[in-house]
């Protein structure tokens, strides 16, 4: 029998569940989670995995942003808060985390987005994600910033049916506190 899965919007988490989340990320992160990236987590649709006693082995969450490409906005479904508990990788809980994200951002957004690591990297590739090959941008309270950091770690989820953008035109996103992308 496989780890049970449950999908539930952070509406409909209790404090204990958000306390383990968190938990699991803080470890998975080796402690430079910051509250900026917990709160960039929340607000959308969570994919949790637990073990067979109940422990919390998995998380990932997909919220909406907006970016602007092109002369057009976008509603983006950004993959965050992506974790495995270390004893528990390789198991493919990272890929069932994401098949339902995944889902989820085909059926409620024009296009998926996260940024990656380089250990997650390999993860999104395997499973249809492309690198983002153009300028990455933000709109910020001061007008429209290049992000140079983060070009090379975002990747693009192709929604069915819709054609991903052409790296001829930056990707700008919407402006958050702590880590932009």
């Amino acid at each position: 029998m496989s780890d049970p899965l449950r999908t539930a919007h952070t509406f409909e988490l209790d404090p204990a569940t958000l306390g383990e989340i968190r938990d699991l990320l803080d470890v998975a992160f080796d402690g430079t989670f910051s509250e900026e990236d917990w709160t960039h987590g929340l607000g959308g649709v969570h994919v949790l995995v637990r073990d067979g006693t109940g422990e919390l082995v998995a998380h990932g969450s997909v919220i909406q942003r907006r970016l602007t490409h092109a002369g057009r906005w976008h509603r983006v479904g950004y993959v965050e808060a992506v974790a495995v508990r270390a004893d528990r990788r390789g198991d493919g809980l990272g890929g069932r985390v994401l098949e339902v994200l995944e889902r989820v951002i085909d059926r409620a957004y024009d296009v998926g987005a996260l940024s990656a690591s380089e250990k997650g990297a390999r993860l999104y590739r395997s499973r249809g994600w492309h690198l983002w090959q153009g300028r990455v941008e933000a709109l910020s309270p001061d007008g429209v910033v290049r992000l140079p950091e983060e070009e090379g770690s975002i990747y693009l989820w192709p929604v069915p049916g819709r054609e991903l953008p052409s790296a001829d035109d930056a990707l700008i996103f919407d402006w958050r506190d702590g880590d932009v992308m």
